[in-house]
């Protein structure tokens, strides 16, 4: 039987590395001008993708990364280039010119990437996973449990995400440029948080 405990513990471990609230800028920045029935779509995909991502590494993680030879310190790495690239766009405008150049086409759809991964099933969140399994003891009622709590707190980001279109008229144009630029510095400054902490877990640096 899981503790009370040890999914309050659980809940509060996954909200602070998901962070929801802190994804609503993020959601905002990403999907900028689009209706709210196409932004509650992109938000829905998002949060269906990060669970399964979630869940795989809840359930095999650990071997999946084993038996592929990448260790999670590698990782880190990887999703911390992926999530600088996407500042170096968000810094310099480079998503308003794609669709600028591209008006008689789709959108870029952010629901995969990086939305789904890495800013909600971010390394740190798979991590977690794969640390929280191991932890919930024998039998399936603990996987079980850690997976609930892990779909409460990617429910808690979705409903965020509804508010997500009142908050950017409420901001304007130039308060939705400005917190973009801002949002583009502090993810490139995530993203090299991301790599450093994989170079450390590599032992490679103190």
């Amino acid at each position: 039987m899981v503790s009370t405990g040890f999914l309050i513990t659980a809940f509060a471990t996954l909200f602070v590395v998901v962070d929801p609230p802190g994804l609503i800028p993020l959601f905002i920045a990403l999907t900028p001008g689009m209706t709210a029935a196409r932004r509650r779509t992109i938000g829905w995909h998002a949060c269906v993708i990060a669970i399964g991502l979630l869940t795989l590494f809840g359930l095999a993680g650990e071997t999946v990364l084993n038996f592929i030879g990448i260790s999670m310190p590698a990782f880190r790495i990887a999703g911390g280039i992926l999530l600088f690239l996407t500042a170096l766009d968000m810094l310099f405008e480079r998503r308003t010119q794609r669709r600028e150049g591209q008006a008689n086409e789709h959108p870029d759809d952010p629901s995969v990437f990086p939305l789904a991964t890495p800013l909600i099933a971010g390394p740190g969140a798979m991590a977690t996973m794969i640390l929280l399994v191991g932890q919930a003891g024998p039998g399936w009622s603990g996987v079980i449990a850690v997976h609930l709590v892990m779909i409460v707190v990617i429910a808690s980001a979705f409903a965020l995400f509804l508010v997500a279109g009142p908050l950017e008229r409420l901001l304007g144009r130039t308060g939705t440029m400005v917190i973009t630029r801002l949002l583009g510095m502090l993810l490139a400054a995530l993203s090299v948080q991301f790599v450093i902490d994989g170079i450390r877990g590599t032992g490679l640096i103190g």
